[in-house]
């Protein structure tokens, strides 16, 4: 593949952040503004089982017996999602990789297809903020969009802004007596790629701890200098 049609290949960003950081926020909005397509772990795996697809299947036994699906699994479906067309304008990755080994594995499949990460971009935040930002806030069950006690309300109490659904959700882990433990998992796991990718030179830094719409233009701006 020469370097021209390696150029014109699919946007990867990848958003980095502990829990309550808002990249599933900041994914959405990155995908409502630029069409890119926010891809979550969860998402992808509960798609790709529905789907039938291979590597739904075997993600699906393996849930079905109760244990942790593989990276090797992960990586198959994301091959499989990233192939579908509505990706061609670029994705945006949330809560994937989670581990430098799963970096390195992310790195070799995008090579496969002449892809790569364009920026991994880090939402840095204050820990002890974290507990406000997690128990506060909820999700409309019809379409995602999140929303927070304190931060983002819907313009009608209980109506979602977007769909209009009143079907407005909860976590039963978005509460203060688990955060400690998310967010030591975090650092333990996750904050070292950060380090992975300040030295591939794809690393980003966002002041993650201002208004939602602050941080939404400052990550425009990356996006726009990396992929647009």
């Amino acid at each position: 593949m020469s370097a021209a049609e390696t150029m014109t290949r699919p946007a990867v960003l990848i958003l980095l952040g502990p829990p309550g950081a808002g990249k599933g926020t900041q994914a959405r909005m990155l995908q409502d503004r630029f069409g890119l397509v926010q891809l979550s772990t969860g998402d992808l795996l509960r798609a790709a089982v529905a789907a039938g697809t291979e590597a739904g299947l075997a993600a699906k036994s393996v849930m079905a017996a109760g244990g942790l699906v593989s990276d090797d699994i992960v990586l198959a479906i994301l091959k499989e999602r990233l192939a579908a067309p509505d990706t061609q304008k670029g994705v945006i990755l949330d809560g994937f990789p989670r581990t430098t080994v799963q970096a390195e594995a992310l790195d070799a499949l995008l090579a496969e297809s002449g892809q790569r990460i364009n920026a991994a971009i880090s939402l840095d935040v204050d820990d002890a903020a974290m507990v406000t930002r997690i128990s506060g806030r909820y999700t409309c069950g019809g379409c995602g969009e999140g929303y927070h006690d304190s931060f983002k309300t819907p313009t009608v109490a209980g109506v979602c802004d977007k769909c209009s659904g009143t079907d407005m959700q909860r976590r039963p882990d978005d509460n203060a007596a688990t955060v400690g433990q998310r967010l030591a998992a975090y650092h333990a796991q996750t904050a070292p790629l950060i380090t992975y990718y300040e030295n591939e030179g794809t690393l980003q830094r966002i002041n993650a701890m201002g208004a939602i719409g602050q941080i939404a233009e400052e990550l425009g701006t990356i996006v726009k200098q990396t992929v647009v």
